[in-house]
């Protein structure tokens, strides 16, 4: 990877960590786990700039949140979030968005990319589940049932919806990021 490409993954990085930021502004407060859109754009941030770079740019979210920048759901922030009844989906976003990103990855060298992105949003958001629920559960002193039906069940059709809105995102986004803009009569070939 040259200089020039670099630099253009690293203003994506940046680019997706604040919209993720944004998207935990979009908040609606639900018990102690808030429906966000942030996991939007964790989703996207995995499938467009892959394991590397999302990684990367999940880290520098969750960073400036830790440190006290108001990033986290409801414009809130520091190291307490992180350690707090959310903090456990918090804390998945970094394994989620890095297998997503190498499944995404495979997908596009296998030439299945939509198969291989769904397969990949379906296990970032096991993931996020498989780590927060039993923090949640923790950290609160919940019993499984109640940490299920707090901490997953009413998300389960958000994030359908999420998974629904990222493939016609990706499809538009993907070739502009890895810059290789397809001819329009070979788009719909892309997915």
């Amino acid at each position: 990877m040259n200089q020039s490409q670099q630099l253009h993954m690293t203003v994506y990085a940046s680019l997706f960590a604040a919209l993720t930021a944004a998207g935990a502004y979009l908040a609606i407060p639900m018990g102690p786990v808030p429906i966000v859109l942030q996991n939007l754009f964790v989703l996207l941030t995995g499938l467009l700039l892959g394991s590397r770079w999302g990684l990367a740019s999940i880290g520098i979210y969750l960073l400036a949140g830790a440190i006290g920048l108001p990033v986290f759901a409801g414009g809130t922030g520091g190291i307490a979030r992180i350690f707090g009844p959310t903090g456990g989906y918090l804390l998945s976003y970094l394994p989620a968005v890095y297998i997503l990103g190498i499944i995404a990855e495979k997908g596009q060298k296998t030439g299945k990319p939509f198969v291989f992105d769904l397969i990949a949003m379906i296990c970032a958001c096991l993931i996020v589940y498989g780590i927060g629920v039993p923090w949640l559960k923790l950290m609160t002193g919940m019993d499984w049932a109640k940490a299920f039906s707090a901490g997953m069940l009413p998300f389960l059709p958000g994030d359908g919806l999420k998974i629904a809105a990222a493939v016609p995102i990706v499809k538009t986004l993907r070739p502009v990021i890895s810059g290789k803009f397809l001819p329009a009569d070979t788009a719909d070939e892309y997915y």
